[in-house]
C-alpha cells in the first residue's frame, strides 16, 4: 500500500456521505390570508355585541337599517324597512343570533375541517348583509362612493372568501391566482377596481358636499382628539376640493386596475401606494370605522380592501431570486464537500 506525505490511509476511508437536505416548504400564504379573514369576521362578531344592537327603535340597531333604506327603489326599500320592523320586534334574539352566526365564521374560517363550510356560510351572509344591513352598498341610491366604503365593505367579504377557497397550489404569481388562475383572477381583478372607478364619480359620488358629510356623520365627537383634527382638516378638503378628489380616486383606480397586467416590480409599487391611499381613507375618511367612537357595526372597507390588494401581491421575482441564492448554496456546499473527500488522497 502506498504511503502518500508520511501517513498510512486507513482502509476504506472515505468522505462521508453529505446528508441531503430537507425538501424547502413554501410559507401557506393563502392559509396566512384565510387568517386575517377570519380575524375581520371576529372583529364584526365582536362589534355585534355592543348594547345599543340589542336595543328597539330608533336609538337601536333597528332605527340604523331603517335608515340606511332611504333614496333607494321601492322594492328595495321595502325590504329593508321590513328586515328592520322584524329585528325592532325581536332585537335581543335577533342581533344573539347574528352575532353567533359571524362567530362561527370566524372560527369556522380559522379551523381547517370547517374553513370550506365557513367560507361557504361566509359568501351567502355577506350577500344577505349586503342587501338588508348595508342598503346594497348605496349603489342604489348614489351612495356608493368607495371614499365613503361603497359598494359595501362586506362584499369583499365574499370576494375575498373565493379567491381564498382552500385549494393546492403554488403562491406564484400571487396568491388571489391559486384557486381560479392567473387569468381569471386578473379579470376580477379588473372588473373590480373600474367598478371602484366609476362608482367614485357617479351619483353623489363626486359631490364636494356629500363627501364632506360622510365625514361629518362618522365624527361622533367621542372619538381621539387627533381623530377629530384629521376630521376637520378633511372636511375642508372634501368640502372644497371634493370633485377634484374624486376625480383622481377614479384616475388612480384605473391605474391601479391595469396594474396587474404590468411588469411585477411595477405592480408591487403601484400596490404600495393603493395600500397608503386606502389606509389613508380608512383612517381620514372612514374614522377607522367609526370603532373608536363606538357604536361601529364592522371596521368598514378599508381593511379587506386592503387584504385584497395584498392577495394580488406579485411573488414571482422574489421567489425567483431565492431560489437562485439556494441554487448557488448548494453549488457552494457541493464543492466543499469534494474538497473535503479529496484530502488525505
Amino acid at each position: 500500500m502506498a504511503i502518500i506525505g508520511g501517513v498510512r490511509p486507513s482502509v476504506g476511508s472515505e468522505s462521508p456521505p453529505v446528508p441531503a437536505s430537507a425538501p424547502r416548504h413554501d410559507r401557506d400564504l393563502q392559509r396566512t390570508f384565510r387568517l386575517l379573514l377570519a380575524t375581520v369576521w371576529l372583529m364584526d362578531a365582536a362589534l355585534q355585541l355592543q348594547p345599543f344592537f340589542f336595543i328597539s327603535g330608533k336609538n337601536g340597531f333597528s332605527g340604523m337599517l331603517q335608515g340606511t333604506a332611504a333614496g333607494n327603489p321601492f322594492w328595495i326599500y321595502h325590504s329593508i324597512t321590513w328586515n328592520a320592523s322584524v329585528v325592532a320586534h325581536h332585537a335581543v334574539v335577533t342581533n344573539t343570533v347574528f352575532a353567533a352566526i359571524q362567530f362561527l365564521i370566524a372560527f369556522g374560517i380559522a379551523w381547517r375541517r370547517t374553513e370550506r363550510v365557513a367560507l361557504a356560510l361566509s359568501i351567502v351572509w355577506s350577500v344577505g348583509v349586503w342587501w338588508f344591513g348595508e342598503s346594497l352598498g348605496g349603489v342604489f341610491n348614489g351612495a356608493a362612493t368607495p371614499l365613503g366604503g361603497g359598494p359595501g365593505a362586506v362584499l369583499f367579504y365574499a370576494l375575498l372568501a373565493v379567491l381564498l377557497w382552500p385549494s393546492e397550489g403554488p403562491n406564484t404569481p400571487f396568491v388571489a391566482a391559486r384557486t381560479i388562475g392567473a387569468g381569471a383572477a386578473r379579470v376580477v381583478w379588473l372588473a373590480v377596481w373600474l367598478l371602484l372607478a366609476l362608482l367614485a364619480v357617479v351619483g353623489h359620488g363626486r359631490s364636494p358636499q356629500f363627501l364632506h358629510d360622510i365625514v361629518v356623520n362618522l365624527d361622533s365627537g367621542a372619538q381621539p382628539g387627533w381623530l377629530s383634527r384629521l376630521d376637520r382638516w378633511t372636511e375642508a378638503v372634501l368640502l372644497h376640493n371634493g370633485t377634484k378628489v374624486a376625480v383622481l380616486f377614479a384616475v388612480f383606480c384605473v391605474v391601479v386596475a391595469a396594474s396587474v397586467y404590468l411588469h411585477p416590480k411595477a405592480t408591487q409599487v403601484i400596490l404600495a401606494v393603493a395600500i397608503g391611499v386606502f389606509a389613508f381613507v380608512w383612517v381620514g375618511i372612514e374614522n377607522v370605522g367609526g370603532i373608536l367612537a363606538g357604536g361601529a357595526t364592522d371596521p368598514n372597507s378599508g381593511p379587506v380592501v386592503i387584504l385584497f390588494i395584498l392577495t394580488y401581491w406579485p411573488l414571482t421575482a422574489a421567489l425567483t431570486a431565492s431560489s437562485s441564492r439556494e441554487g448557488r448554496g448548494a453549488v457552494v456546499a457541493d464543492a466543499d464537500a469534494s474538497g473535503d473527500g479529496s484530502k488525505g488522497v
